[in-house]
């Protein structure tokens, strides 16, 4: 992969109205490796809101054309576009990753109608239903689960409505059922956080496992990375307790103040997000243990938890990258004018360590 450098705002700029077609069609690449420390920070870049922005990975794939999907060309000055949130917006990732599709639509001038399932799956269907009927001409799906969905699939492909899914995949045919995903490769993520697992517990000891909610590929691939890492690099490091935090902060604490009681030895815990992380802290504070008595590393990157490792109580942060805004309108825009995309948009994700906590707290959200 070649090294990556911050860019201007101004190339920036220069990247996503008049180079990024061209980047998107070569988007499907690896997140960098825990070697690379800070300099990971460099595969973000400042927009004009000062907020860090994502960027697509390097790499080739499969890519999709209006042709081919069965859409129509059109101008996106003058389409309406349809989001569909998934999640309460309490989780600090849900809130950055809705305000920055409509920052990217009012920047734009673009009409978007939005809407949020409140952690239910068929409200979700029923809300992008509504979407279509309400006028819809593109839609931006952040899913909450991956199954389920052939409802909308059909109800979208009578109209020829294209749809770019962003964090969570949907089980469909892409360029049949949506056109793009754009989101991390959560596998990576897996294996980056057991690199830091690692890094931090000298390879040997007893971990939990706060997973994810079921149903959905990020859980289920944060999941994987993670435990494949830890069997291949840390035999001694052995995965004792696995339970689901549902990617919330209480539940999180729950599960962990179960832990404390079955597992009183516990080395270190990954959770799969960093609500989950979170809510572990407080059950150990709860339990009187001292910061660093139990390592944490978890996924996301919210202020919050990259906080935590300022103050001694988390060890390692990989971040996942929630401003789709900016690479969602574009893939749209770059596919109805009638230029290809790729199927699948890998962004880069940063990552945050005691040796860059601090000085980056500003960069988290």
């Amino acid at each position: 992969m070649k090294p990556t450098t911050r860019l201007s705002r101004t190339s920036a700029r220069t990247l996503l109205a008049a180079g990024l077609a061209a980047s998107l069609a070569l988007a499907t690449g690896c997140a960098k490796s825990e070697d690379d420390g800070d300099k990971s920070s460099a595969s973000q870049d400042q927009g004009d809101s000062g907020q860090v922005v994502s960027e697509p990975s390097e790499g080739s794939g499969p890519t999709c054309a209006i042709d081919a999907y069965g859409g129509k060309k059109l101008d996106l000055k003058t389409a309406t576009v349809g989001f569909s949130q998934s999640e309460k917006e309490a989780n600090p990732f849900r809130i950055a990753e809705t305000a920055s599709i409509k920052a990217e639509a009012e920047k734009r001038g673009v009409k978007l109608l939005t809407a949020n399932a409140q952690s239910q799956f068929s409200k979700q269907i029923s809300d992008v239903q509504d979407l279509i009927a309400k006028g819809a001409d593109l839609l931006v799906i952040a899913p909450l689960n991956s199954d389920g969905w052939e409802p909308v699939l059909r109800a979208a492909s009578a109209k020829h409505i294209p749809i770019v899914t962003i964090d969570r995949k949907i089980n469909a045919k892409a360029c049949k059922d949506y056109v793009s995903f754009i989101g991390s490769d959560f596998v990576e993520q897996g294996k980056r956080a057991a690199d830091q697992m690692i890094k931090t517990t000298g390879g040997k000891g007893k971990v939990a496992i706060l997973l994810g909610a079921a149903g959905n590929n990020v859980t289920t691939e944060r999941t994987k990375g993670f435990e494949d890492r830890i069997k291949e690099k840390a035999p001694d490091l052995k995965v004792v307790f696995k339970q689901t935090g549902e990617f919330a902060r209480e539940k999180g604490q729950q599960v962990t103040e179960q832990l404390i009681q079955s597992k009183p030895d516990i080395t270190g815990i990954y959770a799969e997000n960093d609500e989950m992380g979170l809510g572990a802290v407080n059950a150990l504070k709860g339990a009187g243990k001292k910061a660093g008595d139990v390592k944490i590393v978890t996924v996301d990157g919210t202020r919050n938890a990259v906080q935590g490792i300022v103050d001694g109580w988390i060890d390692g942060v990989i971040e996942s990258n929630p401003r789709f805004g900016p690479l969602a309108f574009q893939t749209l825009d770059t596919f109805t004018k009638g230029t290809k995309v790729s199927q699948d948009i890998v962004i880069k994700d940063s990552a945050y360590t005691k040796t860059n906590a601090k000085a980056d707290l500003g960069k988290a959200y």
